[in-house]
């Protein structure tokens, strides 16, 4: 890098400036601490009083960038101890020490052998030292020191966002500040004027100027119009040493755009406009566009438009689009070609956001006209009304009139028009018309009670262009006449009348029904005058359309003294012209009703009981009927299976030797077995339990109980007794009768009446193959032949 002479001046002088300081601090013996001098430090502190030592030397400058041949001179260390005998040693340490900076240790010159630069560094801390070069020992303590580099001009500024870009409204006054550029110079602020800058527009005249310390660009044009120019460029330059020559200089661009303020006003490119629109165009459909020019842009090019004259705007609207550009023509109201076949209209733009500024420009709104010409539109015929409402009586014959609708071409051919009766679904048609005429007749009697109402539709068609259709709705009425009579509501369902009833109480209301329109008139009820008067019911009209019947017994209504069903005739007639009448025969049931939770009567309620009308069974009653054969079925099935299990049970009688006792009738002593008649009750025994009942039957023989008459009530007394406290069954004793032996039995008599010798002894001997109750026979007969009494114990 080139030095400048005059930088290469100073750093000449400096070394010998440096030399001048030193050689004057050593002739008169001054110290000088500057801000990085460093004190005397007595090393050798014994007894012996020595002068202060202490380094000496100023602050250490290099300039940056240094170009010559040989190392720089940056400065000197030296001690006051220093006799310049080269006892004296210097060391160097500390941040570019040996490389950068190299000291010579004998005299402590300092020489920087590379070139530095002060941006990258701007300075360096270094520690010297100063030892006795024969013993080593430090004559100074270590210190530090700064070397610091000088700045040369050797940056240039620069703009490091560059380029820039700025707006300014147009039309702006002269001096309106637009943007501020601002450069860097890496150079040393502090020093010179390297790093002052001035700043000067080199392109962009005469539109912009920069002011030279702020770098502030401002408009040096007045009415600058962005119609006409809306970019410019400008080239701004920054030279340090505050623009002096041999400055450095950077530049950068600024690309300024004017902004766009509302200062044109709207206008159309033509006075007149003409707009074609046919007669049959649908109202509220955009039938034309309109647009006015406008320089300006945005929201200062958006304008809004107007129809000024009142015939036209009873007709036309118009609205503006959604970017606020054009204007959109639509109908208000259908077009007539053949009333009028040209409108005018006025239309008015003006803008919508307008600028206070610039109003002296002039107003900012245009106008222009519009003609609107209709075209001309084979139309359908147009009837007179929107829809029609006709009526015709009930039982009308057929071909009755009912009405007339009329249509006509609204074109000026005028052309002939011819109806119909539209049937797309085809339904039976209960109208026709006249094809010429629209005249609208029934084709059948009609029935209001049927239908009431009739919709059709009629359509009207040309005669010269039958495509051209037109359609009408007819509503016909069929209005009532009195052709039905009247008649009492539930007139077949009986009366309720509760016993007890009293004179003068109402027992029901009744009203009456009719197909016909109530206009007909009120219904009326009254018993028939050719009828005997009831004594005991009596019909009130209530003049509403209802009727009460009503009570005539004093003594009221009683089930055990009155019959159970009365009949009551009533005539119920209409209002209609010629009125009509129905007569009824009410039946009146008398029963006990139903009570509340009160006591009292439940709305004429009877109490449930068996009853069958005259119709038949009811279907509950039916029911019930089944439910008991059923239920008696049943039982039926139950007993039969139980009398079949009974007799499937087993024999009472389980082997020959069962003891049976049964009852014997015995008639005369003759005839055996003929003559008995036996009784079996085996069938009531319990074969369980008479098991062990057989083991303590006693055998006796007739001769035995012949003898003793006490004997043998006892043993029957005894078995009485135990057969009633015997609960597993019925008594086992048996009754019998000795009246005749009869004349059929082969054994003869065994009647004990006939016997007159004394019973022969029994042999015991015999009792040996008796089973085991033969001891019990011993013991209660075994005293008898030598006593002849028996225990009435045993």
């Amino acid at each position: 890098m080139r030095v400048p002479f005059g930088v290469a001046a100073v750093s000449c002088l400096c070394p010998l400036v440096v030399f001048l300081c030193v050689v004057s601090q050593s002739c008169y013996g001054t110290q000088v601490t500057p801000r990085n001098q460093t004190k005397l430090v007595d090393i050798d502190k014994d007894s012996h009083h020595r002068p202060k030592r202490g380094w000496v030397w100023n602050q250490f400058f290099v300039l940056e960038e240094h170009m010559g041949p040989e190392p720089q001179y940056v400065g000197k260390l030296h001690s006051n101890s220093d006799k310049g005998d080269g006892s004296v040693r210097y060391i160097l340490s500390g941040e570019g020490a040996g490389s950068i900076f190299i000291i010579d240790e004998t005299t402590g010159d300092i020489h920087a052998t590379k070139s530095l630069d002060r941006e990258r560094k701007s300075q360096y801390v270094l520690h010297a030292r100063a030892i006795d070069r024969l013993t080593n020992h430090s004559l100074e303590a270590e210190s530090e020191f700064i070397i610091k580099v000088q700045d040369v001009n050797d940056n240039a500024p620069t703009f490091p966002d560059g380029p820039f870009s700025a707006t300014v409204p147009e039309m702006s006054d002269i001096g309106t500040s637009v943007f501020q550029v601002t450069a860097s110079d890496a150079d040393d602020p502090t020093y010179g004027n390297s790093a002052k800058i001035v700043y000067s527009i080199l392109e962009g005249q005469p539109y912009f100027s920069v002011d030279p310390k702020s770098g502030i660009i401002r408009t040096a044009m007045s009415n600058m119009d962005r119609e006409t120019r809306d970019h410019y460029t400008v080239v701004i330059q920054a030279k340090d040493m505050a623009g002096s020559v041999g400055g450095l200089s950077g530049s950068t661009t600024v690309n300024i755009t004017l902004t766009d303020v509302n200062d044109n006003p709207p206008k159309f490119s033509q006075k007149s406009y003409q707009l074609y629109v046919p007669e049959l165009a649908p109202v509220g459909k955009a039938v034309g566009r309109i647009r006015a020019s406008d320089e300006d842009e945005g929201q200062n090019a958006e304008m809004t438009y107007s129809i000024t004259n009142a015939d036209a705007a009873a007709i036309f609207t118009i609205i503006t689009d959604a970017d606020h550009k054009e204007g959109i023509i639509s109908l208000k109201e259908p077009l007539n070609y053949e009333k009028r076949k040209v409108h005018t209209l006025s239309i008015e733009g003006s803008n919508t956001h307008s600028d206070s500024r610039f109003m002296h420009l002039g107003p900012f709104k245009d106008s222009t006209s519009l003609r609107v010409i209709v075209g001309d539109v084979d139309e359908p015929p147009v009837f007179s009304m929107d829809y029609y409402i006709m009526d015709v009586y009930e039982n009308s014959p057929a071909g009755t009139q009912v009405g007339t609708v009329t249509a006509m071409d609204p074109d000026s051919t005028n052309s002939a028009v011819r109806y119909f009766i539209e049937n797309e679904e085809e339904k039976p048609l209960y109208f026709t018309i006249g094809v010429n005429s629209g005249i609208i007749r029934t084709t059948q009697v009609l029935d209001r009670e049927e239908t009431a109402w009739h919709n059709i539709s009629v359509m009207a068609a040309e005669v010269d262009n039958p495509r051209m259709v037109s359609h009408v709705p007819v509503t016909v009425q069929i209005l009532d006449i009195n052709d039905n009579v009247p008649s009492i509501s539930g007139g077949n369902t009986a009366v309720i009348v509760c016993e007890g009833t009293k004179n003068g109480q109402v027992i029901q209301t009744i009203r009456a029904a009719d197909q016909d329109n109530f206009a007909n008139g009120k219904f009326s009820f009254f018993v028939p005058a050719d009828h005997q008067a009831n004594p005991n019911f009596t019909v009130k009209n209530n003049g509403d359309n209802t009727a009460s019947i009503m009570s005539r017994r004093r003594e009221g209504f009683s089930l055990d003294r009155d019959q159970e069903f009365f009949t009551l005739v009533v005539v119920v007639t209409d209002g209609g012209e010629p009125p009509l009448s129905s007569t009824t025969t009410l039946t009146l049931k008398v029963c006990v009703c139903q009570k509340n939770t009160r006591g009292r009567n439940s709305n004429n309620v009877c109490q449930a009981q068996a009853f069958l009308s005259s119709a038949g069974l009811s279907t509950g009653a039916f029911v019930a009927i089944l439910l008991c054969i059923v239920i008696l079925l049943a039982i039926v099935m139950l007993f039969t299976q139980l009398r079949n299990k009974k007799t499937s049970k087993e024999p009472l009688i389980l082997s020959e030797e069962d003891i049976r006792e049964n009852v014997v009738t015995y008639d005369d002593e003759g005839g055996g077995e003929e003559d008995t008649e036996a009784f079996d009750i085996a069938a009531l025994r319990n074969p369980k339990g008479s098991e062990s009942h057989r083991k303590f039957h006693s055998y006796l023989t007739p001769s035995l109980l012949i003898d003793g008459h006490d004997v043998i009530q006892q043993i029957i007394q005894k078995k009485v007794a135990k057969a009633d406290s015997d609960t597993r069954g019925p008594p086992y004793d048996s009754l019998q009768t000795y009246a005749y032996e009869g004349c059929g039995s082969l054994a003869g008599s065994v009647s004990s009446l006939g016997l007159t010798a004394a019973a022969p002894e029994l042999n015991y001997a015999d009792l040996e193959d008796w089973d085991p109750g033969r001891q019990t026979l011993e013991h209660i007969v075994g005293d008898q032949p030598a006593t002849g009494q028996i225990n009435p114990d045993s």
